[in-house]
């Protein structure tokens, strides 16, 4: 059995699940942005932001260096973290998900318009400086979920279950402190499904 082992091919494989999930986070990414109004925001998505920005969980000294889990720097540092590890393609996968999703949510702004939550809605809890620029999407989400996808073949169980754990946490913290809509994360990680995916399926992961 171990002799099997041994000889079974080693290397990279594309796999079919790939072309599926990027498939799946195009159509997360559209039906988010559906419904976005360039002046006003859906019943439900209010209720959604005011649950999460009403409520006092954490100072936004903790808070904010979550949030920066999904900044674009984190691209470049995982990389480095990758290549350190003598794990070269995902390195230059990181790399080209992190260029392909700043791209890709560039395009997406300049389609899909919207501001930040404190010039759409009323009795907003902005906590730290006030975001600017547009809200639809979320470059955070995209960021860190384009990074999870891809370094996902890699990861273990422990590491999946952090890296979703994280994931969610930059998602909600980024509502939390007013930076964006629920809609706007819900974009973002859609396309940093979509980009992750594309990336496997051009890269492949690990046999």
């Amino acid at each position: 059995m171990s002799a099997r082992a041994d000889t079974r091919p080693r290397g990279h494989v594309r796999r079919g699940r790939d072309a599926v999930l990027a498939a799946v986070g195009a159509a997360v990414l559209v039906l988010a942005a559906l419904p976005v109004e360039r002046t006003s925001v859906p019943a439900a998505e209010a209720a959604v932001f005011r649950a999460v920005n009403g409520v006092d969980v954490l100072p936004f000294v903790l808070v904010w260096p979550v949030m920066q889990l999904g900044n674009v720097l984190v691209v470049p540092a995982s990389a480095l973290v990758a290549a350190a590890l003598r794990r070269r393609r995902l390195a230059a996968g990181l790399l080209l998900g992190g260029v392909g999703t700043y791209l890709a949510a560039k395009a997406v702004k300049d389609v899909v318009v919207r501001g930040r939550p404190d010039g759409l809605l009323a009795d907003v809890v902005v906590r730290g400086a006030a975001a600017q620029g547009r809200g639809f999407l979320s470059g955070h989400a995209a960021v860190v979920v384009t990074v999870l996808t891809v370094a996902w073949p890699w990861l273990g169980r422990r590491g999946r279950i952090a890296a979703v754990v994280l994931a969610t946490a930059v998602c909600l913290a980024r509502v939390h402190v007013a930076a964006h809509l629920p809609l706007d994360v819900v974009g973002g990680a859609g396309l940093g499904l979509l980009v992750g995916s594309l990336v496997l399926l051009v890269a492949g992961r690990p046999r």
